[in-house]
């Protein structure tokens, strides 16, 4: 039976988010328009610098710094973040970014996975129509970025959002 083309993206993006390299939760997405794959990312620290996998520590579990909170203590470049340095803007208007999200210790989707406020803001400044984020490996949200311009999560502080 044929893959229905939501999960097959997303399909892709969990393919990139097993080069992860955060010791608490990996994700990976892909940037596609007009079903052409334009951009992927993944969460890594920047390139040059050493992995959390290669350091075998997370600073941000030592400090036992909960989700959503205090990124500037974490390694990684988001997986958005990735991708969206690897594309040009005018490739990314009216695009669909697709995200999974999967627990590093049990391998589990993240439940209620999100990107985090820094990565909605870049989301929204690249142009990109829609996010899909997986839930489970058939089930999946459908984001409209204009959702996320209209109810400003920069005015509120949401603990469970993100990495």
């Amino acid at each position: 039976m044929r893959r229905e083309k939501n999960n097959y993206y997303l399909d892709i993006a969990e393919a990139a988010a097993s080069r992860g390299t955060c010791l608490r939760r990996n994700y990976g997405c892909i940037i596609v328009k007009n079903d052409e794959i334009i951009a992927t990312g993944y969460s890594g620290a920047p390139r040059g610098r050493k992995n959390c996998t290669d350091l075998n520590y997370c600073y941000r579990e030592t400090l036992q710094i909960p989700r959503g909170q205090m990124y500037e203590k974490c390694r990684s470049v988001h997986a958005e973040m990735n991708a969206i340095i690897s594309a040009p803007r005018k490739d990314m208007m009216g695009a669909s970014l697709y995200m999974v999200g999967k627990n590093y210790k049990d391998s589990n989707y993240v439940e209620n996975a999100n990107s985090c406020s820094i990565c909605k803001r870049l989301i929204i400044n690249s142009g990109i129509d829609k996010v899909y984020i997986r839930d489970t490996k058939d089930e999946y949200r459908e984001i409209e970025v204009r959702h996320w311009i209209e109810n400003d999560d920069s005015l509120i502080e949401d603990v469970n959002a993100g990495y």
